[in-house]
């Protein structure tokens, strides 16, 4: 039987095809190969329910005696599942009856070979009976028992058709992806935040809505006259805000950065000026605001495809670090990962490859920084590389590539080659990622929160809430 709408000459690639039961022969056998990935554990979690931290709780998982997230035992039985509903015998199939053993766990990035072989028939019952087999990409057992069928009395020819694309998700949105940052920030005390040059309808508003939000005491740097219009654009009162009036945008980085080093405020926030002119007013060495360390800029995003919020770094400072420099930047995104909760962050330094190659200076400043973590020149995280992005994020990729570590596909850190790189994920990811994002610049005395004016408002106040625990962390333990 064909089904409407399908031709005889269709490609029978694209097509479940069964096998009644007068066709069907003892010894004959069906398989199926599929590769588990972390999303697989994730969706069977969510449409079964058991949420047992076994299956979806990194960290609960490495305590137990498998040393990581394993996959539910009944995934294999699933598998079975599908070998007999679209091959063997296939669509039409009336499941009656399913034993199994469970011989060995199931972990991300196993490929299993299921298979079903046929041991007997009843004719009087239209009833077959199947061998069913497991076996992962190293040809252990990993599940084994005998299903019974009612097999199908007429052939069906079915197109395949396809799925719908099921992601397991973190976030509702990325508008609000970043929610815990306010959460962190509740019951710490508004900061004041010397807002430079914020003449543009966003730049402005972002100030006034962080104000609103209970995280930011603004004092506005900028020509007075400027500040009005943008405030009449807006729509905007300025009643009550503090206002310090200068004659341009170099004059307002200039006197942002006084009022930091006079503890005037606790934060800077970048308005509608040039990135560099802010930043050179910042680590001017007249400017009083440098540290030791080198500025940095991290990106916070959080994506629906990934299990938690994560760091991208430098994005936005550092054109092309070197391997001193790059030191710092890992520096600054340890503390960050420490302030927003992160005891112990897992640190990916990012190449092209997952190996050590001469010709390539990324690898090998990532050789380099990993052996600085490991005698004690940079401390507080975890690092490992070289990575490439997918041995970063995902754990079945790693796992196929053979990398065992601490830090593969499941990094909270990902610390990048160069500014044009990073620069050209952190945008990926919230344009066609969906991640929600939030910026800041660590290094100086003060944070610094550097936002482009194509950020959603959401991102800008996000990047306040990481401002205020920052501030607030600098008063006990300053840079």
């Amino acid at each position: 039987m064909t089904t409407p709408g399908t031709s005889p000459d269709t490609d029978t690639r694209h097509l479940l095809q069964n096998r009644v039961f007068d066709d069907i022969s003892v010894g004959e056998t069906a398989t199926i190969e599929r590769t588990l990935t972390v999303e697989d554990i994730q969706l069977f979690a969510a449409l079964s329910g058991d949420i047992n931290p076994t299956h979806v709780d990194p960290q609960f998982a490495a305590t137990t005696q498998n040393e990581g997230i394993v996959a539910h035992s009944m995934w294999s039985g699933a598998l079975v599942s599908a070998v007999l509903g679209t091959k063997l015998p296939g669509p039409g199939t009336v499941y009656k009856s399913q034993t199994l053993q469970f011989e060995s766990p199931i972990k991300a990035g196993d490929l299993l070979r299921t298979t079903v072989t046929v041991t007997g028939k009843d004719p009087a019952t239209h009833t077959v009976q199947l061998d069913c087999r497991c076996t992962n990409q190293h040809e252990k057992l990993v599940a084994q028992g005998q299903a019974v069928v009612v097999a199908p009395r007429e052939r069906v020819s079915w197109d395949r058709g396809a799925l719908p694309d099921l992601r397991t998700s973190t976030s509702t949105s990325s508008g609000n992806g970043l929610q815990h940052l306010l959460q962190q920030a509740e019951g710490l005390a508004a900061i004041d935040v010397a807002v430079v040059h914020p003449c543009d309808t966003v730049s402005l508003t972002a100030a006034l809505d962080a104000r609103d939000a209970g995280l930011i005491n603004p004092v506005l740097v900028a020509p007075r006259e400027k500040l009005f219009a943008a405030a009449k654009d807006a729509g905007v009162t300025l009643d009550n805000t503090p206002i310090v009036d200068v004659p341009h945008s170099h004059a307002a980085a200039a006197k942002a950065v006084e009022l930091a080093c006079q503890g005037k405020v606790e934060a800077l926030m970048k308005g509608s000026l040039h990135t560099d002119e802010l930043m050179g007013a910042v680590v001017s060495s007249a400017g009083g605001l440098r540290t030791k360390r080198r500025v940095s800029h991290c990106f916070l995003l959080q994506t629906s495809h990934y299990p938690r919020p994560f760091i991208v770094t430098d994005a936005a400072i550092n054109l092309a670090p070197n391997l001193e420099q790059k030191a710092d930047i890992v520096r600054n995104a340890i503390d960050l990962a420490h302030v927003l909760g992160v005891a112990t962050p897992r640190v990916a330094i990012l190449a092209a490859v997952e190996t050590v190659t001469p010709g390539m200076p990324a690898t090998l400043d990532a050789a380099a920084l990993c052996k600085m973590a490991d005698r004690g020149q940079i401390s507080g995280g975890v690092l490992d590389g070289p990575l490439a992005f997918d041995n970063s994020v995902s754990v079945a990729a790693a796992a196929l590539k053979g990398i065992k570590s601490d830090v593969a596909g499941q990094a909270d850190i990902l610390v990048v080659p160069d500014l044009e790189s990073g620069n050209m994920l952190a945008k990926q990811l919230i344009y066609m990622g969906d991640a929600a994002s939030a910026g800041i610049v660590l290094g100086a005395r003060v944070p610094i929160v550097l936002t482009s004016r194509a950020d959603s408002r959401e991102s800008r106040i996000s990047s306040c809430a990481i401002a205020v625990l920052l501030a607030h962390h600098y008063r006990v333990s300053p840079p």
